[in-house]
């Protein structure tokens, strides 16, 4: 984490879901990966969690049908958004220190929302089973899926500051993707990485890199000027 950050009124912090709140999407990975293989494209559970990885369904779909030749099936997307739900209700298990980081944020008093390319009927049963719909409403919760415009597309992350109804320069977005990255950036929002330290960064200017939940509430205190 940088010693020296920008200052700014922060307005509203918006998490990603996946790899920041929620682990498992290695789970979603294999799923889909073992769809791959089901339907003639061999690839390993690896190979796909590194392709499939923060992706929406729809084009994770369209991609397995390239490569495949298959035809899939026109409600397979819809298919898998229910089986991961199912599968999450059983398997999500939080971040190493999400809800801690979570509290910490709303004794702030800072407003929280969550922008995710999850479907909404995913995201419930990820928050459920973990427990953090305790500190998440669902009117605060958006889905770029239920948008129907995933990240990297901005969309998800201004229409959670149209929600909010604060500007996008005052927002400040916490995300583990380079997609979701590229979505915070876009909209012009203070972007913060988390990623393990021996993994790639990302191409963005200005964007600050953490290895730990634990790290986000000094980061959000070091750049807010509004914090009592």
């Amino acid at each position: 984490m940088a010693d020296s950050l920008p200052k700014k009124e922060i307005s509203l912090v918006i998490f990603d879901c996946d790899g920041v709140l929620v682990a498992g999407e290695h789970l979603s990975t294999a799923l889909m990966s073992a769809e791959a293989r089901k339907y003639g494209w061999n690839i390993t559970d690896k190979e796909g969690d590194a392709i499939f990885s923060g992706g929406e369904l729809k084009k994770i779909g369209e991609l397995i049908a390239e490569k495949s030749g298959a035809v899939l099936p026109s409600n397979w997307s819809d298919m898998m958004e229910r089986r991961i739900a199912e599968m999450m209700k059983i398997k999500a298990v939080t971040v190493d220190g999400a809800e801690d980081m979570i509290i910490e944020i709303i004794d702030m008093n800072l407003p929280i929302r969550v922008g995710s390319n999850s479907s909404s009927q995913e995201m419930k049963a990820k928050f459920e089973r973990t427990g953090l719909d305790e500190h998440l409403e669902d009117e605060r919760i958006h889905s770029a899926r239920d948008l129907n415009i995933p990240k990297p597309n901005p969309d998800i992350y201004l229409h959670a500051a149209q929600e909010e109804g604060v500007s996008p320069e005052n927002c400040i977005v916490l995300e583990d993707s380079d997609a979701g990255v590229e979505a915070a950036v876009r909209a012009g929002m203070t972007c913060v990485l988390l990623r393990d330290p021996a993994k790639p960064g990302t191409k963005f200017d200005g964007v600050i890199r953490i290895a730990h939940l634990s790290e986000f509430p000094g980061v959000v205190r070091q750049i807010a000027t509004n914090l009592s």
